[in-house]
């Protein structure tokens, strides 16, 4: 049995401004119409139209196969949460958060929600199936240019969702999927919320990257900067620093042939006290957009518009 729960996506010329108020959504229905005896899912289990192929990853309460959509004859990555957690009314609430929120955002550099449905009694989210994570990708060396481009999208991603109201709360490498020609998307918002001046009182996010006011539950769009600053240092730099940075390891390798004015957006983005940092990522984006050559040899030119979705790194001939 099979139950569609949000398919679409708003047009990609809808922005939110900061006075409005997301529209108050109806219980998400999440339910099996057969019952409770919900079939393990395993390598080659069909779900629907999707064959699953293999298992990419677990964490939290969910786990994403990537699988084979054999009607669009096309790959796709499913997150699938583990049956024992959707019975769960915070747990509801949380997917429910995540599908609508995601079904909201439409940017380039930002996972898009194909579908979310109910299938053979599993919640099913799908999305594109991309190459690998950031994470994954930062074992190997990467070029200083190739860098600086997965840089400017991935600032020019959280500055949409922040356009958008959005907290993400959990930005990290493994939450960065990297697509051909050099892509990289944004995804995992199953933390996020609409920023509307309230705070949750729970430290939630990752260790390691979470800024120190969301781990006292005060998160705000500097902690998403504070979050994305420190993935920003550890792609160019190799290593995270550990809070409250007395010391930053890796600094002189993290500033090797960057422009000044890269590094010290990197050093604000990463400031300890809030205050110091960008109010947003929208700032931070502004800021970036200014620094026409991040690299100190400028064999790289940043030709961005003011628009945050249409800033690209380009080689300098």
């Amino acid at each position: 049995m099979l139950h569609t729960v949000v398919s679409g996506q708003r047009p990609a010329n809808h922005f939110v401004s900061a006075t409005d108020e997301m529209p108050v959504p109806s219980p998400l229905k999440i339910f099996s119409a057969d019952g409770n005896d919900t079939p393990a899912l395993r390598v080659g289990s069909r779900l629907d139209k999707f064959r699953i192929l293999r298992r990419l990853g677990e964490g939290g309460f969910a786990t994403v196969f990537a699988a084979h959509d054999m009607v669009e004859d096309r790959k796709v990555a499913l997150k699938i949460p583990d049956h024992r957690y959707v019975s769960n009314s915070q747990t509801l609430e949380d997917l429910q958060r995540e599908v609508r929120i995601m079904s909201r955002l439409d940017h380039p550099s930002v996972l898009a929600l194909k579908d979310a449905r109910l299938i053979d009694g599993h919640f099913v989210m799908v999305f594109p199936l991309g190459e690998e994570t950031l994470a994954d990708r930062l074992e190997r060396r990467m070029s200083r240019a190739t860098a600086v481009d997965y840089v400017v999208q991935m600032i020019s991603a959280v500055a949409y969702a922040h356009q958008q109201n959005v907290l993400h709360r959990d930005i990290k490498p493994d939450n960065f999927i990297l697509f051909p020609d050099q892509a990289i998307q944004l995804t995992d918002f199953g933390l996020a919320r609409i920023e509307r001046g309230s705070h949750d009182v729970s430290g939630s996010g990752t260790i390691g990257y979470m800024s120190p006011e969301q781990a006292m539950g005060r998160p705000s769009y500097r902690s998403d900067v504070f979050s994305l600053g420190l993935v920003i240092y550890r792609t160019l730099a190799g290593v995270v620093p550990e809070y409250p940075f007395e010391s930053l390891p890796g600094f002189n390798r993290l500033r090797r042939g960057l422009s000044q004015d890269l590094v010290a957006l990197i050093r604000k983005a990463i400031d300890p006290a809030p205050n110091k940092r960008f109010r947003d990522a929208v700032a931070m984006h502004n800021t970036m957009n200014k620094i026409r050559f991040p690299l100190s040899d400028r064999s790289v030119s940043l030709r961005g518009a003011s628009s945050s979705a249409t800033v690209t790194a380009r080689r300098v001939a």
